[in-house]
């Protein structure tokens, strides 16, 4: 049986944390801070990887900067995403999962790098699993309050 305990409330909190569910929850949501960060980050360096040869040229050829350029704004966009995730994770999934989807069709445009758009196929499923258990463990609304007359 799932655990729906409200997670600020403190009622049965112990038992929360030793939950599979939340604690897959916490795995998903690190991963989703910590890699937008890193990569993010990484779109600066080009320490790990030259990430100008995963950008398809139909979607930068017609941009008014270059390919590192256009990199700079992947990269403060993905350092965003892990932001968001880590205040707000039932937003942040769906932003990462949005995200991840371009990253794939961007691959796909390519016609190079299946393997990695697999892998980041699975990244999106990924995402969707954290946004979905967000809304046990993140009670907030995904966007604003509704406010009702």
């Amino acid at each position: 049986m799932v655990d729906t305990v409200h997670p600020t409330t403190g009622a049965g909190a112990g038992t929360l944390a030793k939950g599979p569910a939340y604690q897959a929850f916490l795995v998903l949501r690190t991963a989703f801070v910590v890699a937008p960060l890193v990569f993010g980050a990484d779109k600066f360096t080009n320490w790990m990887v030259d990430w100008d040869r995963y950008l398809a040229p139909v979607l930068s050829d017609p941009l008014p900067v270059s390919p590192d350029q256009a990199m700079y704004v992947v990269g403060i966009i993905e350092i965003v995403a892990g932001i968001v995730v880590a205040l707000h994770p039932r937003l942040g999934g769906a932003v990462v999962a949005v995200w991840l989807l371009g990253i794939i069709l961007n691959l796909v445009l390519l016609g190079d790098y299946w393997d990695v758009a697999l892998r980041d196929v699975g990244l999106l499923a990924g995402a969707v699993a954290l946004q979905r258990l967000a809304t046990a463990y993140d009670p907030r609304p995904l966007l604003w309050p509704v406010r009702r007359a």
